[in-house]
């Protein structure tokens, strides 16, 4: 007897069949991105078995290569292990000048990157950065790990279908995959198994199975489902044939990340720079076969033999010999095709250079040589921050901010971080990043500002231009870019105490020596007193 389909279940998988159907057209966009230029991910609308050859349409890697380029550009500039890429402050000012407060976001902060450390974080990121410079859309799952921590995973494009609300936010997030029977059980128990999937764990255990999450704000279901749980995420696994569910659950936020590298204002999903140089791509790997195949010819042309007076076969091996009836003057002559390679090879160069340009290796290789200034050089990496600026903000809002928000809500309610003090209960907690891109881009604004006192100093002697600048603001402008930790950098209160310690220890001092010149003045008075009867008048 078969088990019925719950009537959630059934319209949680009508809504999953009309999300693909509108994302059907990207899939064949997707499937041309990945055979040229990310082919160990070319499964989206062709099947392949795993370990076949997926390299056919290649002739020429520089789209390969340029993706590879971007992917660990953004990985060192946004999220690299080597550098810190985030701190956390709080919104109130107030809280920004209190040592204890500072003290505890910065073991905090430094408990995040333990987390992050410790987990599989940097090879799942870096998988991301290659779906988004290549599809345009990629997407994480973020939960927490067996043992307490954090626990990372990439998912392929195939698998995600997705929903927008009306700020633009995805809410709705659909997986569709392929799970063993074993796994399943393991995931799920086997007391949760439909009979289907049940009876595969018996008698094929590694067979694999359709399995749907469906991951969805619960507002916007009408009916009972979830009501027992207190969380504004659902979460349902299912089978995806017979329907049966899996597991439920919910989130208190959204588990699952999906940045868009860029994205208009019509489409859910988003563009990359590799949509941007397809058909380049696809131009350049033609054209790469057919030089290929001219200077095959070249090398090995097509031979000329006479209809009569050779002796069948010709033989083409090194020291072969070809037999000849006397006295005719035919030979055997190679075909001049008369190809100009110089043109074809110029052709390719300018494909080349339109693919390296769409994925920014011109401005992330910046060939810096010993002939190079400081000044040149500076100059080049604001240039790359201002063409990586836009990609960057967006990077931020749909990826940065949700992962950090993520990471720290999971590590709270594990209890990985120490007891804050009770005047920070309810404070929000504003994040800031500190990538080498953030970095940079900061940097060039402390440039205009140095350049700005170096001019102002100049015309020191003319005007008293310096009473102009706040040299206590001037600081704590630079402790803010420099990104200086909190353990180093005394709070307001402590300056102003330092102050009336050196103001009091300067004053004592003035004091002891006016005392000094006091009593060495009465020292030379006194002989003059004794001598004449006299005080002296002063």
């Amino acid at each position: 007897m078969a088990e019925p389909i719950r009537k959630e279940i059934a319209a949680l998988d009508r809504r999953l069949k009309t999300l693909h159907s509108q994302r059907s057209n990207w899939e064949s966009h997707w499937q041309e991105l990945a055979d040229y230029m990310l082919p160990r991910k070319a499964d989206i609308t062709k099947k392949r078995s795993q370990g076949d050859k997926r390299t056919e349409l290649i002739y020429d890697g520089t789209a390969i290569h340029a993706v590879e380029l971007l992917a660990a550009s953004l990985h060192g500039m946004l999220t690299g292990a080597s550098s810190p890429w985030f701190s956390l402050r709080y919104r109130d000012p107030e809280l920004q000048d209190n040592d204890a407060a500072n003290e505890w976001l910065e073991d905090t902060t430094a408990q995040m990157y333990m987390a992050f450390n410790r987990s599989n974080f940097q090879q799942e990121i870096h998988e991301l950065y290659y779906d988004l410079v290549v599809f345009g859309t990629a997407a994480m799952f973020v939960e927490g790990g067996n043992d307490d921590g954090l626990r990372f995973s990439c998912r392929h494009i195939a698998e995600i279908y997705i929903s927008e609300d009306a700020q633009g936010r995805v809410d709705t997030v659909y997986r569709k995959f392929e799970m063993t029977a074993r796994a399943v059980a393991t995931r799920f128990g086997e007391e949760n198994l439909p009979q289907k999937i049940a009876k595969s764990l018996v008698e094929e255990p590694f067979k694999e199975h359709s399995i749907v999450h469906a991951i969805f704000p619960k507002d916007n279901i009408k009916s009972d489902l979830f009501a027992k749980l207190n969380k504004p995420i659902g979460s349902v696994y299912y089978c995806a044939d017979t329907k049966m569910v899996l597991g439920e659950g919910g989130f208190d936020e959204m588990p699952i990340l999906i940045p868009r590298f860029n994205k208009d204002s019509v489409s859910v999903y988003g563009r990359s720079p590799g949509m941007t140089c397809l058909s380049d791509t696809k131009m350049l790997n033609k054209m790469s076969e057919i030089t290929i195949r001219s200077a095959q010819k070249q090398l090995d042309p097509p031979l000329m033999v006479p209809d009569d007076g050779f002796l069948l076969p010709v033989r083409t091996t090194p020291g072969s010999l070809n037999f000849y009836r006397t006295g005719t003057r035919d030979r055997l002559e190679p075909l001049q095709m008369g190809a100009n390679n110089a043109l074809g090879l110029n052709m390719e160069e300018q494909r080349r250079q339109a693919i390296r340009e769409a994925f920014y290796v011109d401005q992330l290789l910046l060939g810096q040589g010993p002939s190079m200034t400081a000044t040149e050089v500076l100059q080049r990496n604001e240039e790359k921050m201002r063409l990586l600026g836009p990609v960057m903000g967006r990077l931020q809002s749909e990826l940065l901010q949700p992962l950090i928000n993520r990471a720290f809500a999971v590590l709270l309610r594990q209890g990985a971080f120490p007891a804050p003090p009770e005047e920070l209960q309810g404070m929000d907690i504003d994040i800031e990043y500190v990538s080498p891109l953030a970095k940079s881009q900061k940097m060039a604004e402390l440039q205009s500002t140095l350049r700005g006192i170096e001019v102002l100093s100049q015309f020191g002697e003319m005007a008293p231009v310096m009473d102009y600048l706040d040299s206590d603001k001037m600081i704590q402008y630079l402790v803010d870019v420099l990104g200086l930790p909190a353990k180093v950098i005394r709070s307001t209160d402590e300056v102003m105490m330092v102050r009336r310690q050196q103001q009091q220890a300067a004053q004592a001092q003035a004091e002891a020596a006016q005392q000094a010149a006091n009593a060495e003045q009465a020292g030379q008075i006194a002989p003059f007193i004794k001598a004449t009867g006299q005080v002296p008048q002063l």
